[in-house]
């Protein structure tokens, strides 16, 4: 009997592996099927096998999600009706299938992107609640934002947020609503570092003469694109808090707060900040501000306020003392250019052109795509178009020059090519006519400044 009983279980587990070994044999299969008709967009052949493939063998591959998202999202592109939620829906599922399956990628967590997916599907397809859709992105944002990283995506996750403050939501306080802009607004300045570290590589090379590869050029053309991605939401952010975060609401808000967040470095941080640009920065507020940042903990942008400061104070030389300890305490080549950034606008907004133009420059120094510092450039030459020059004629083609600086912004920051151009062509208008080049018979001359710009200018050919 025990004999005969020991049969039976050795005859069912090689059945049972021989049917496992048989379903995986058939996963395999439908595998590859649906994969080459997924890699060339026929959704509608990859449909069957890879529904197999997710049902009889969820862990074989990511590509079934990989592959299976841009399959549901056909599908749900097509259908209308009942069947149009119903494919949203179970669009839904294989996000939750995908993270219990495959929640990392190469070693790293894939959670924060794969949750973000699923509250954008919610979103477009009107699943669930703005609390519900907000929670989700919330989910993905605490949970890995290191994988959050879709430029809509972040954009979204805020103006859920916000829908719910407008609504009166008692969950969403003012100081949760400007805590989480700043949190984003971080996240994004993060992403728009990467990519211009990335992008930066290639302008060395092109600068250095050496042509790029055709890997090269389609990376570039991806940058470009999330460049100008990052650009367009950041807008989009910001458009929405500046109509709340108004001085009226901001210096009230930090009064109140101030007390218990003294001693918090990134509260004081962001308040300054958030000030400094709605222009508060007259309010005795700010000065309370920074001079807590700068006791607690000295940095490039506690250093950075105090000279802004002293600028309005009339203290020169002391505001200029702490901008360049500002640039002396940071560290990290990107923040530092963004430092730079700042302070050739404030030396613009003096009018010292001259020293305005010299921080642009050291900004782009460390980060050579940082194609506003160019528009900066650009606009202290068009300021001067009436004071270089000793004829009309070369006073005005200044602005050539302008418009010569404002080109290269759009080559080196795609986020800014729409507005670039638009600056080089208005540069252009300005400058002498063909008519004019004709007239003075001087086409191909190189006209001279001497005043602070120190340049030259060719005129163009007819």
């Amino acid at each position: 009997m025990r004999t005969l009983t020991n049969f039976l279980i050795f005859t069912f587990i090689i059945c049972t592996s021989n049917v496992g070994a048989q379903s995986n044999e058939n996963c395999n299969q439908n595998l590859s099927i649906f994969a080459e008709s997924a890699k060339v967009k026929n959704y509608e052949a990859a449909y069957e096998p890879w529904m197999a493939v997710r049902n009889e063998c969820p862990s074989l591959n990511v590509a079934i999600y990989t592959y299976g998202e841009r399959i549901l999202k056909s599908r749900l592109k097509k259908a209308e009706g009942a069947a149009k939620l119903a494919e949203a829906q179970d669009l839904m599922k294989l996000y939750d299938q995908w993270i219990q399956n495959f929640p990392t990628k190469k070693g790293k967590s894939t959670i924060g992107s794969i949750l973000a997916s699923k509250a954008q599907t919610m979103m477009d397809n009107k699943l669930g609640s703005t609390a519900e859709i907000y929670a989700t992105f919330d989910q993905a944002f605490t949970q890995d934002a290191t994988s959050f990283t879709n430029p809509k995506g972040l954009y979204n996750y805020f103006k859920t947020l916000h829908t719910l403050y407008k609504k009166g939501s008692s969950e969403v306080t003012p100081e949760k609503l400007f805590n989480k802009y700043e949190e984003v607004s971080e996240k994004f300045e993060l992403e728009g570092v990467k990519l211009a570290k990335k992008l930066d590589v290639l302008l060395k090379k092109e600068e250095n003469g050496i042509p790029l590869t055709t890997k090269d050029l389609k990376r570039k053309k991806i940058y470009d694109t999330n460049s100008r991605a990052i650009g367009i939401f950041v807008s989009n952010l910001d458009a929405i808090i500046s109509k709340e975060s108004t001085c009226e609401n901001l210096i009230p808000l930090y009064q109140r707060n101030f007390e218990e967040n003294k001693g918090d470095a990134v509260w004081l941080n962001r308040a300054a900040g958030r000030m400094k640009s709605k222009e508060c920065s007259d309010d005795p507020l700010f000065v309370t501000i920074v001079e807590a940042l700068h006791a607690l903990e000295p940095s490039a942008n506690s250093a950075y306020y105090l000279g802004i400061l002293n600028d309005k104070k009339g203290n020169n030389n002391e505001a200029l003392r702490y901008y360049e300890e500002s640039i002396a305490l940071e560290t990290d080549p990107y923040k530092k250019a963004k430092t730079l950034y700042k302070i050739a606008l404030e030396f613009k907004s003096r009018g010292l052109k001259s020293t305005a133009r010299s921080y642009a420059i050291k900004a782009l120094g460390y980060q050579p795509s940082l194609g506003k510092a160019h528009l900066v450039i650009a606009s202290l030459y068009a300021s001067s178009a009436n004071d270089c020059g000793n004829t009309q004629f070369e006073k005005r083609a200044v602005y050539w020059l302008a418009a010569k600086t404002a080109r290269r912004a759009a080559r080196v920051d795609a986020s800014l090519k729409k507005n670039a151009n638009k600056a080089a062509k208005s540069y252009e208008g300005r400058a002498p006519s063909k008519t004019d080049i004709f007239t003075e018979g001087n086409e191909g001359a190189i006209i001279k400044f001497d005043c602070w710009i120190k340049g030259s200018v060719t005129v163009p050919k007819l």
